[in-house]
């Protein structure tokens, strides 16, 4: 995984809520939502490597898709995975950059 093609595969995107966004700013954590196949000390380098933070610990948490109705027919969505990252205090990462 030393390419950044394998980074973007274990860190699929930010998790931006209300409760991540308060995270942020209280306990200086980040949340992503990540690949299920990934590992901590995976997206601790994933982390590192992409945003050049220190990385203290990270918490990772199995999602279940929730059951979907349309009409008659019952579906499920798949299976996800959110990770919580702790940064070394004085470090941020900032995904709406103020202009």
């Amino acid at each position: 995984m030393s390419d950044l093609g394998g980074l973007f595969q274990v860190l699929q995107s930010p998790w931006v809520t209300e409760k991540a966004t308060f995270c942020q700013g209280q306990g200086n954590q980040v949340t992503f939502k990540v690949a299920t196949s990934a590992n901590k000390w995976q997206i601790k380098a994933a982390v590192e490597k992409m945003f050049n933070v220190d990385v203290l610990e990270v918490q990772t948490m199995n999602r279940q898709g929730k059951q979907k109705r349309l009409g008659r027919t019952i579906g499920q969505r798949k299976d996800w995975k959110k990770a919580i990252v702790r940064l070394k205090a004085g470090q941020t990462i900032d995904f709406f950059e103020k202009s």
